[in-house]
């Protein structure tokens, strides 16, 4: 496929004479660009939702999910995958970025890392996947090498493989068992897909792991009851997040916090139905962590 061909190379006729614009006409015009992204990603919803749910079985039979990227779709991966751990308090293997190019390639380019299918394959083959695991490949113009010979290694062990690209029929496609196409049109700066492109990926990424993660138990309402309160900023959020479901008190709140390791889920139990920390962490054990179910456990048992 030539590159020229590609959506997300073409030129952007409302941008033509883009160096001749003032500021305001600048922003204004790449203002304009960017209301156009939620309405293509509305458009691939059903196709997320199934990578959502497939994601999902694969993390509760102790599989893992793997973004693969080059460049601005790897910084991407980094970016969604990082931040779980704090929000979520899940392990930094569950949801993990291979990137062309390495670690270093986060802060810098790394040339010509991206057009090794043989790399991909390997530096994915080194994660030692297994038939749980999901694999998804994010690529822009969605024929980068790299991301497909990870999608290729993870078929062959029987991984559930995702593809996210910004264009139709992409080569990735090809080798994925869920294809997420998002096509945003060409961009204001021809080519420079880390503009509509990589917005739209990282609302993809953003929707991918929330999703995963609430039906995993890990949000009671619309909150973070698992969030890993390690510093000041956390510890305040747990305690309106207590504060917020049980309408107790911000010392009541910390006292249970402290009693329950600064743990949000206990400390709701405890306060919603007057238990031990014992009693809380036992029925969330035997709910599998889901807040809502561990309440109409204990409550039935008391």
């Amino acid at each position: 496929m030539e590159l020229s061909k590609l959506t997300t190379e073409q030129r952007n006729s409302n941008s033509t004479n883009l160096d001749e614009m003032t500021t305001k006409m600048i922003l204004r015009t790449i203002n304009n660009e960017d209301k156009k992204i939620a309405y293509a990603v509305e458009k691939v919803l059903d196709l997320i939702e199934i990578a959502v749910n497939k994601i999902y079985e694969s993390l509760r039979k102790g599989g893992r999910l793997f973004y693969v990227g080059a460049g601005t779709s790897g910084r991407l991966g980094v970016m969604d995958a990082s931040e779980c751990p704090p929000t979520f308090m899940v392990s930094k293997e569950m949801i993990q970025t291979v990137m062309a190019g390495g670690d270093k390639a986060f802060l810098y380019a790394v040339e010509g890392a991206e057009d090794e299918e043989s790399q991909g394959f390997q530096d994915i083959k080194k994660c030692s996947l297994t038939s749980n695991d999901v694999v998804l490949g994010i690529t822009a113009s969605g024929r980068t090498p790299y991301p497909i010979g990870a999608l290729k290694y993870a078929s062959d062990v029987g991984a559930y493989t995702i593809s996210l690209s910004s264009n139709y029929h992409s080569q990735i496609s090809k080798y994925a068992d869920c294809q997420i196409e998002v096509v945003v049109g060409p961009e204001v700066l021809t080519g420079s897909t880390r503009m509509k492109a990589a917005t739209s990926h990282k609302m993809v990424l953003n929707m991918i792991s929330t999703a995963v993660m609430v039906k995993l138990g890990k949000v009671y309402e619309n909150l973070m009851v698992d969030v890993h309160a390690s510093n000041y900023k956390l510890r305040e959020r747990a305690k309106r997040t207590v504060m917020e479901v049980t309408n107790s008190t911000y010392d009541e709140a910390e006292n249970v916090l402290v009693a329950a390791n600064y743990k949000v889920k206990p400390a709701i139990i405890m306060i919603e139905l007057g238990v031990s920390f014992e009693e809380a962490d036992e029925a969330l054990e035997a709910s599998n962590g889901y807040v809502r179910e561990a309440i109409r456990l204990l409550a039935n048992q008391l």
